[in-house]
């Protein structure tokens, strides 16, 4: 059965718009070489993602459908849940929303760690900006986007530059010490969804790193191309890396590489 026809279809899914001007895509990491101990944490993340699908599947539901389930109607640029979603524990925060984006997407979760949950050491960058950054407890990282289809399944990951999210900028290696302390521990909207989006950080942690590492040397291009000018707030400067993405092909080579393994 084709995937088409084994989900439900979202509610309000748009047409699939013109691509917007987007660097080109990074290619995506080679994994064979990972330690044993993370490519079996890939493995079983990407278990964890289809034990979701499956859950979902069966009530005839997907991840994206989820978050918007009692949302009202579904308007381009508002937050899905409408107050976000939060663990007051881990201070792991994510909202989904839709605008213009990559070719084929509905619309994509942006995710972020509040100051609270953020390694001891973290530290945002000093570089004069024009715009106030939230600061102090209020401070935010925004860690990395991820692209959904219209059917509710992830397409890619992508960095946008700051003003995107309003977050406050962390270099990459703070942001990647972070991505561990990702995890939203509660039901609210949807348990399923909350350990999909967990288990997305592990199964494709060298994805985000390489495109956090990719995102701090298009903005430092960027930067040193217009000196005078603070980058992060020019609006014509969208997103800094992407990344097309696939369950199946990276939980299938994580496997195949375990498989050659005999350490």
């Amino acid at each position: 059965m084709r995937r088409e026809e084994e989900v439900i279809r979202l509610a309000g899914a748009a047409e699939p718009r013109a691509r917007d001007p987007w660097p080109p895509p990074l290619a995506a990491p080679q994994i064979v070489r990972l330690p044993r101990s993370q490519l079996e944490a890939m493995r079983a993340a990407g278990r964890e993602i289809e034990e979701c699908y499956r859950v979902l599947r069966k009530g005839g539901l997907n991840v994206v459908g989820e978050v918007l389930r009692g949302q009202g109607e579904f308007r381009e640029y508002d937050h899905y849940p409408h107050e976000d979603v939060f663990d007051a524990d881990t201070h792991a925060q994510y909202y989904y929303h839709a605008h213009r984006g990559l070719a084929g997407e509905h619309g994509h979760f942006h995710t972020f760690l509040r100051a609270p949950g953020m390694p001891q050491g973290a530290k945002h960058s000093e570089a004069a900006h024009s715009e106030s950054w939230p600061e102090g407890e209020q401070a935010i990282a925004h860690l990395i986007a991820i692209s959904m289809d219209a059917y509710g399944y992830p397409i890619g990951l992508f960095a946008p530059n700051r003003w995107v999210a309003g977050d406050t900028w962390y270099a990459a290696a703070d942001a990647i010490a972070m991505l561990e302390r990702y995890r939203i521990d509660h039901a609210f909207p949807s348990w399923p969804v909350n350990r999909w989006i967990g288990a997305m950080f592990v199964l494709f942690r060298p994805h985000i790193e390489a495109l956090l590492l990719e995102r701090d040397h298009v903005l430092g291009a960027w930067r040193e191309a217009l000196p005078e000018e603070d980058v992060w707030e020019r609006r014509e400067v969208q997103i800094l890396s992407h990344m097309p993405i696939s369950v199946e092909q990276t939980l299938a080579e994580v496997s195949a590489a375990l498989d050659r393994r005999r350490d």
